[in-house]
């Protein structure tokens, strides 16, 4: 029998080389791409190409290294070029820019940053994940030494350098968004005294005001100084050294450093001039699996547009959770699997000098410009875990919901323990098209050290169930002094006297059942209480015996909120 012949492997690959794929950008999307590619095909050829030293680092952590929280440079690495190749087969070339796409002839046009060599490279499928770069004005003085703004390792460096070396105590962070504030928690763990400097009226652009105004108040009695509603006009450069950021308003704020952290704009030159489609909101146009209109080119990450699942309208969304799942579909679709992107909430946390502030979903001036008006919202403020066991603290708590279905639109919420276990839960809730119901039905941990029988999520939902069929009736804090309601409050006396709404009349609840002849039946009655449960008592009793009765949803803690985010007198 005579021996069959065996393929010269060799020539196999000339006739038929692998299917190569090229990836511009690592960080979390284009790093989870190129690793989900490997898992699910070991026959293409992978290659990364990054531009910065590092393919793949942890940039949510650079505020922290900064602050010295992360003492260890090393740890914010999460993978090297040689665990990419030995783990994985696949090249990571850093301090590389992809300049090019000749979309044609599928090929990049590739320069290494530290020869200067320039070189083609051919790519059968292509993923862009370029990132987004931090918005750096074009005003005077911005890139003037000692002004900042942090995107990488490299970045977080410096500022650490500037400030050991310079010996800073003063320092003005320019932006009080996400990055904003953990800038200023981490300069302030450093010692330094800081000042916010802020173009809109609040902190946390992202939350509706009245939300905000409780991260406001928390700032300035940890020291730092805000002025909200003021943007940059200039920064100078002092004779003594030191710098000088000078308000819109003409303020004068001395620093040692300034951060800018006004915010992000998607980095889509490369696309562009590739003639990629470009959004209304300024990202990359991609598809449910992460395709650009080109067949052969995907893109991820910061740099694209993607839908919001509430609205339904487009939107660039620079968080890394998403970043990281986009990745995930880009590499699937190449690999021929049917996998799409659902979409984004915008589910977020951030920590600021103790307190917690996390949301999802919508936000109620989110909802409204995008034409939403049919929604209701509740307040509560109740405690993280059951209120005898000791240390329970208060969770302030938004949830926005549609009518009549009692469909969950978004839920911000602000604390010190216990505000992203329940923003989780209710994000949840949302991406299964969640109900009120479902969150008044929500079977959750408890022990007393954890939570409530009544767990605040539960309560959310509860009180969102009462607003839909008419038990609590709410009424509108931004109409608040608009009518002719009678505001009552049904506070102890004492609890009254220590502040309480303008113009409102004190009738404890403790007296109602006797004295409620006293209140007029041909009159709206708002009532309020501390953080609206003896108010919805109130509520119950008085509809019940032919009163037009509304409940002022979250009580006096509510009202000094609106109070102090200028929405109300």
């Amino acid at each position: 029998m005579s021996q069959q012949a065996v393929p010269d492997p060799t020539v196999s690959r000339r006739s038929n080389p692998p299917r190569r794929v090229l990836i511009v950008g690592g960080v979390a999307g284009g790093a989870s791409c190129a690793a989900r590619l490997r898992r699910l095909d070991e026959s293409v050829e992978i290659a990364v190409f990054d531009r910065g030293p590092f393919v793949s680092f942890a940039n949510c952590g650079l505020p922290y290294y900064v602050g010295n929280v992360i003492e260890d440079e090393g740890a914010l690495l999460v993978a090297s070029p040689e665990m990419f190749h030995q783990r994985f087969n696949i090249e990571v070339y850093t301090d590389t820019e992809v300049t090019a796409i000749d979309r044609s002839t599928r090929v990049i046009s590739v320069r290494d940053l530290r020869s200067g060599a320039s070189r083609s490279e051919r790519y059968d499928a292509l993923v862009l994940s370029p990132g987004a770069a931090p918005i750096r004005p074009p005003l005077p003085g911005v890139d003037l030494a000692g002004v900042f703004a942090i995107r990488n390792i490299p970045d977080s460096r410096r500022i650490r350098s500037w400030i050991s070396d310079r010996g800073a105590t003063t320092a003005v962070v320019v932006g009080g968004g996400f990055i904003g504030l953990e800038m200023v928690e981490n300069l302030v763990h450093r010692g330094l005294a800081v000042t916010v400097l802020e173009k809109l009226p609040q902190v946390m652009p992202p939350l509706d005001p009245e939300m905000a105004a409780l991260i406001k108040e928390h700032l300035a009695t940890n020291g730092v100084t805000l002025h909200l509603g003021d943007g940059l006009a200039r920064i100078d450069e002092n004779p003594g050294g030191g710098l000088t950021v000078v308000a819109e308003h003409g303020a004068r704020l001395p620093a040692d450093l300034v951060i800018l952290a006004i915010g992000v704009r998607p980095e889509i030159a490369l696309a562009r001039d590739a003639g990629l489609a470009i959004g209304s909101r300024g990202g990359i146009v991609v598809d449910a699996q992460m395709r650009t209109p080109d067949p052969n080119i995907w893109a991820v990450g910061d740099g694209i547009e993607v839908p919001d699942v509430l609205t339904g309208q487009e939107t660039v969304l620079p968080l890394a959770g998403p970043a990281s799942r986009e990745g995930r579909v880009a590499a699937e679709s190449i690999a021929g699997r049917a996998t799409r992107f659902r979409g984004v909430q915008a589910t977020a946390v951030v920590g600021v000098l103790g307190l917690t502030v996390a949301s999802t979903g919508a936000s109620e001036k989110g909802l409204r410009r995008a034409g939403v008006t049919n929604f209701e919202k509740v307040y509560l403020h109740p405690g993280h875990h059951a209120a005898y066991y000791p240390g329970a603290r208060p969770i302030h708590l938004k949830l926005l919901f549609s009518k009549p279905d009692g469909r969950i639109l978004g839920a911000q919420a602000v604390g010190r323990e216990g505000v992203e276990k329940r923003i989780d839960v209710i994000a949840t809730a949302i991406q299964f098209s969640g109900t009120v119901h479902d969150l008044a039905a929500a079977e959750l941990c408890y022990a007393p050290q954890f939570g409530a029988a009544k767990d605040p999520v539960n309560l959310a939902g509860m009180l969102a169930e009462n607003v839909l069929n008419g038990d609590m009736p709410a009424a509108d804090w931004l109409a608040l002094g608009r009518g002719d309601e009678l505001l009552l409050d049904v506070r102890e006396p004492d609890e009254f006297a220590a502040g309480h709404i303008p113009n409102a009349v004190n009738l404890p609840l403790s007296q109602l059942r006797d004295r409620h002849a006293e209140l007029p039946k041909n009159r709206d009655i708002w009532i309020s209480c501390g953080v609206g449960q003896r108010a919805y008592y109130a509520t119950r009793f008085l509809t019940q015996h032919g009163y037009r009765a509304w409940n002022l949803s979250g009580g006096y803690a509510t009202y000094t909120a609106f109070r102090d985010a200028g929405l109300t007198t």
